[in-house]
């Protein structure tokens, strides 16, 4: 379905805006606007499409082995490239498998995610447990970024969502995608024009209260100054706004095939390649300072979207495809548990085009 492939590029774009505007919100309120407004959904809308093509069923052997060639071994083939270019390029590397550099933490939070799945779905209310261990986790300072315990806690919610909309068939029994009347969408432009008025308008309240770090979900409410008794209500109202905000998006994403559609596919190539692209124009600081904001933000937003399409070609997936998808049969005591065709990714994007119908009756979502 065009749908799921357009949401899943429209999000991967989103995230590759947010790195590269990052260091134009020190010195631009209008970039740190667009900042707060793109981080208070872009995530959680990707954990949700996550989460809506991910099982609860009890997971079989080869889908276990998929946990370890499509997640784990990717994350470390990643993180000792990131130890090898801070090396490279600072001088100076603190190899700590523990704590992943940058943008690793969604791979081992999707890792997570597939593996608690199971238990939560034996519960009654599953949504109410994953909102209670997502808020409750904010109390616990020593629940922290070690193997992004703490942002796959926070972050816990949205992909439990997915899976129970998906569960309750929710989008074809109350047609979600095929019935989408101007006012569905008229009602989503609106809802994020008021987010934009009112990241815009009161951005230096929410730089003071450092709103940009909530959304992260990273950190323990007292590390982020709230050491009140309910500090837990400011996460809750995040993720329903996460939530309101990630429907507002699903309701604008186009429903038919369009020439980056199939870019939808290879979401994993562009997360996992992109903060390479993206690291010398942080670390070099040559967009500190950047004047006039008219020129750079705008500049910015075009780069971002070229970056997310480059990195989706052919020629970059058939260079980079030994290490995003590694096959290590050499790892397995059983070789048949490594597939030999393309694979889906760990997000859900379905890449094999060959028995399409198959796959349609009995997905294998991931």
């Amino acid at each position: 379905m065009p749908f799921w492939d357009n949401a899943r590029y429209a999000c991967i774009v989103l995230v590759v805006l947010g790195h590269a505007i990052q260091r134009l919100t020190y010195d631009s309120s209008i970039a740190m606007a667009l900042y707060l407004a793109v981080y208070a959904f872009h995530m959680p809308a990707f954990a949700i499409i996550s989460g809506y093509f991910s099982k609860a069923a009890p997971p079989t052997r080869k889908q276990m082995s998929r946990v370890i060639t499509d997640i784990l071994v990717p994350y470390v083939i990643f993180e000792l490239l990131w130890t090898l270019t801070k090396w490279l390029v600072e001088g100076q590397a603190n190899p700590n498998i523990t704590q992943p550099s940058w943008t690793l933490w969604f791979l081992l939070a999707l890792g997570i995610f597939r593996l608690v799945l199971p238990y939560l779905a034996l519960l009654r209310w599953p949504l109410v447990w994953s909102l209670l261990i997502s808020i409750g986790a904010g109390y616990l300072p020593n629940v922290d970024s070690t193997f992004s315990l703490s942002r796959t806690l926070g972050f816990l919610p949205f992909f439990v969502l997915g899976w129970w909309v998906r569960e309750h068939d929710l989008v074809n029994r109350l047609r979600l995608i095929d019935f989408r009347p101007w006012w569905v969408r008229a009602v989503a432009l609106a809802i994020f024009a008021v987010e934009g008025f009112i990241a815009w308008n009161w951005v230096d309240l929410w730089k003071s209260v450092d709103l940009d770090t909530w959304f992260f979900y990273n950190d323990s409410y007292s590390d982020l100054g709230a050491h009140v008794w309910w500090s837990g209500g400011i996460r809750l109202l995040l993720i329903v706004l996460g939530v309101v905000l990630s429907v507002a998006f699903f309701a604008l994403i186009p429903r038919g095939e369009h020439w980056w559609t199939k870019f939808g596919q290879y979401t994993m190539y562009v997360y996992l390649l992109h903060s390479f692209v993206l690291y010398p124009f942080r670390e070099t600081g040559i967009l500190r300072n950047a004047e006039p904001t008219w020129l750079w933000l705008p500049a910015v937003i075009v780069l971002s979207v070229a970056i997310a399409v480059v990195l989706a070609t052919r020629p970059v997936r058939w260079v980079f495809r030994p290490l995003i998808e590694p096959r290590a049969r050499w790892l397995f005591s059983d070789t048949q548990l490594v597939e030999t065709s393309r694979r889906d990714d760990p997000t859900g994007s379905r890449r094999p085009r060959e028995g399409a119908k198959r796959q349609a009756n009995s997905p294998d979502p991931t």
